[in-house]
């Protein structure tokens, strides 16, 4: 069996940790659970990452890149720029394929309250999802296929809609459909967009 290189072993780790924490949470995880879960030692961990803290950031730095990069693949896909807006945004919604990682990511949300280096990721994958709606938009009113006047403050109000329907999809389970959350946002996304439908 051949050994790891050091950069697959901490990959293999950071994606343990991402299991380990949409599992259990980020405040239950503890190092030995995820030792136990690759059959390692945990002073394995520890030599690839010198804190529990520390291991969390960059597991949640690993699932963010992740995410980015998928967001990267769709927004320069081909079509126009509101099939690939409407792409972003299924993929942003929960019914996507970002569906599993939105518990990862409210939990997320709250750790960075006390986390700053949490905080710092989480805010790099906010302000990149919102930077990459915002150029898909702009991108539609040059083509002519939208008409809104400031595509940053729409992709703002867009994403925070989705982000607060998410969180109720997710955490009140059956208050509200993943269904009818996601046509809410395609409707309001419409509106801000000048167009009669996403």
């Amino acid at each position: 069996m051949a050994r790891l290189t050091v950069d697959d072993r901490r990959e293999e780790i950071l994606r343990a940790t991402v299991a380990q924490i949409a599992e259990r949470g980020v405040a239950a995880i503890r190092v030995a659970d995820v030792a136990t879960a690759l059959g390692v030692s945990t002073a394995l961990v520890f030599y690839h990452f010198r804190s529990k803290d520390r291991l969390v950031a960059e597991a949640f730095g690993y699932a963010a890149r992740r995410d980015l990069d998928r967001l990267a693949q769709v927004a320069g896909s081909g079509g126009s720029a509101r099939q690939r807006l409407v792409r972003a945004l299924r993929l942003y919604h929960p019914s996507g394929s970002a569906a599993p990682g939105w518990r990862l990511w409210i939990d997320g949300w709250s750790a960075a309250l006390r986390e700053p280096e949490l905080r710092r990721v989480c805010r790099r994958l906010d302000l990149r999802w919102r930077d990459t709606i915002a150029g898909l938009i702009a991108e539609g009113v040059t083509a002519g296929e939208f008409d809104c006047p400031d595509p940053e403050a729409a992709a703002w109000r867009i994403t925070a809609l989705i982000d607060g329907l998410s969180v109720q999809t997710t955490v009140h389970r059956g208050v509200l459909t993943r269904r009818q959350a996601e046509a809410w946002a395609y409707d309001q996304a419409a509106r801000e967009l000048g167009v009669p439908a996403l």
